[in-house]
């Protein structure tokens, strides 16, 4: 049986089987916890900690993804495989999901709607997949 990510590597398809690098994966995952401490800081508008929370998600996801031995060809399969990579389920990646939408609306067609909710919940989302990537970096250690 064919793995999820097998499934999606090959000419078209969005991921490419790539060995990890030890170095890479640090620097993702050190780079997501920075831009996550940083989208809480106070004083920061709705918009700059958004853009820093989705970016934060974006690195630890993106890092899971090569540890797991996969390079991702887009932004958003990232998020889609986080069942596989770090084992979190639609309450997290659906969040992720919605708020690649909503970044896309805003960097594509400047329609940009953010609420503190919305925020809240990527902030949240977030903060459990730094835990899961935690995890890993541990057993990389």
């Amino acid at each position: 049986m064919t793995s999820a990510f097998e499934n999606l590597c090959g000419p078209g398809k969005p991921l490419q089987a790539e060995p990890p690098n030890a170095k890479e994966f640090e620097g993702l995952y050190s780079m997501g916890l920075d831009k996550l401490a940083d989208a809480r800081a106070p004083g920061l508008k709705l918009v700059s900690q958004f853009d820093l929370a989705y970016n934060a998600a974006h690195a630890l996801c993106l890092a899971a993804l090569r540890w797991n031995g996969y390079r991702s060809g887009n932004r958003y399969i990232v998020f889609q495989m986080l069942p596989h990579t770090l084992q979190l389920g639609p309450e997290v990646w659906r969040v992720l999901a919605k708020c690649h939408q909503v970044r896309n609306l805003g960097e594509y067609e400047g329609m940009l709607d953010i609420t503190e909710r919305l925020v809240l919940d990527l902030i949240g989302a977030c903060d459990k997949v730094a835990a899961e990537v935690q995890k890993l970096q541990d057993l990389q250690s």
